[in-house]
């Protein structure tokens, strides 16, 4: 079987999975296998439950039922075929990445285009060698545009990615340190991430600047063409203010402001209104769309509980966005506790950016300082360090917090948020 042969079907079909449990009928299941188990074994039956086709990558299933089709990789056929069916779609792709916000961003771009035309865009966290294809080919011909996130913890992830995708516009939300242990330092960050660049550069395709950004206006000096903001000269420029620690932005003297905290989350704001801008969306709806968004997985998201704030930022963290978050918490009025977890793949650097995050916390002044995870408690002497969520929920169950504002920020797998329902 091979990918011109396949696609005919494949355009009769609702929609491409990877998961048995969500197989319905005119689905598509890639039957991929792990050391455990075997999901060509699932092949007959997904073809009974309905299921147009299954692509497996065990020759001795294939004959079990009509349709059932052997490939040697169903990882790099899932691949091949997002290739194609891109190759055959004639609509903007907008590609971005970063260290941080990139899933806020990516949101907040499909909020805003949404505003105009019908956009396809990455489902959740689905960024990696696998959900990049998986999004490609659920866009279906009544999209118009597409907004594809690309997430990468090693080099020449992002330019594997972009082979996929192949982007004609890009953004880079930051360069910062996240996943140094497999960019290999932050150098290796930047390397890695501008990936995106050199792409959108070898093929003439445009690139989105924050230009208060000194990498980003480094890595696109004298290139063309781009989408600036930033600064009074760029192609666009926003002021920021906030209101009840809700960041905004200021167009031309009218406002928009969002449901997201943190200083952090403007220029995310600016990138989407810029590319709303530039595809002739009215600021009108621009700002609907920012203030209709509302985050609700667990990044900068603004929770009221018994007359108490809680900031939720409990999906991924860095030495990066830890400090930001403990900079712009540190603003809210009223007594404040943190509980900050570990953040992970830091590698040999792993210590210092967890002794730093700790002694920042401290000269800011916090009202109490929780830590969860084994780096913050190898370096916190405090009876209120946790080498886990379980430890920490024995402890809440004991002792409530009585601060007004809590900050809850902390790598994934850490999961604070599984301690919401006892603070």
């Amino acid at each position: 079987m091979n990918i011109e042969q396949f696609y005919p079907l494949f355009l009769q079909a609702d929609k491409v999975t990877i998961d048995s449990r969500k197989i319905a009928r005119n689905d598509i299941f890639f039957a991929f296998s792990g050391d455990n188990f075997n999901a060509a074994t699932l092949a007959e039956k997904a073809i009974e439950d309905g299921a147009l086709a299954v692509i497996i990558e065990q020759p001795e299933f294939e004959n079990r039922a009509k349709n059932i089709f052997y490939v040697p990789s169903t990882l790099e056929f899932l691949q091949q075929l997002a290739i194609y069916h891109r190759s055959k779609l004639n609509i903007p792709f907008i590609g971005l990445t970063g260290s941080n916000g990139k899933t806020t961003t990516k949101e907040l771009i499909h909020a805003v285009l949404s505003e105009k035309f019908n956009v396809q865009y990455t489902y959740g966290n689905l960024n990696n060698h696998i959900g990049v294809p998986l999004t490609i080919l659920s866009i279906k011909p009544e999209h118009e545009m597409a907004v594809i996130e690309m997430g990468a913890n090693h080099q020449k992830e992002i330019e594997f990615l972009c082979t996929i995708s192949q982007p004609d516009f890009g953004y880079i939300t930051n360069f910062g340190k996240a996943h140094l242990e497999g960019f290999g330092g932050f150098e290796g960050v930047i390397k890695g991430k501008s990936e995106l660049y050199d792409y959108l550069k070898e093929n003439n395709q445009t690139i989105i600047v924050n230009e208060n950004d000194p990498i980003q206006v480094e890595k696109t000096e004298n290139y063309s063409p781009k989408i600036t903001f930033g600064k009074a000269e760029s192609d666009y420029n926003f002021e920021a203010f906030s209101e009840d620690h809700f960041v905004g932005l200021i167009y031309q003297g009218e406002k928009a402001v969002s449901k997201l905290t943190g200083e952090y989350n403007f220029t995310n704001l600016c990138a989407a209104a810029s590319l709303g801008l530039h595809f002739g969306i009215d600021f009108d709806k621009i700002r609907h769309a920012v203030e209709q968004y509302t985050p609700t997985n667990m990044r900068s998201q603004v929770v009221k509980k018994e007359n108490r704030t809680l900031v939720l930022d409990t999906y991924n963290a860095n030495p990066s966005s830890m400090t930001a978050s403990l900079h712009n918490f540190i603003t809210f009025e009223g007594s404040k506790t943190i509980i900050i977890g570990d953040m992970l793949e830091l590698g040999d650097e792993s210590k210092k950016e967890h002794q730093n995050i700790l002694e920042l916390a401290k000269t800011l002044g916090f009202d109490t300082v929780i830590t969860v995870g084994k780096h913050f408690k190898g370096i916190n002497p405090s009876d209120l360090a946790f080498e886990n969520t379980a430890e920490l929920t024995e402890y809440l169950q004991q002792h409530k917090i009585q601060s007004e504002n809590i900050l809850l920020k902390g790598s994934r797998g850490i999961a604070l948020e599984k301690v919401i329902d006892f603070i």
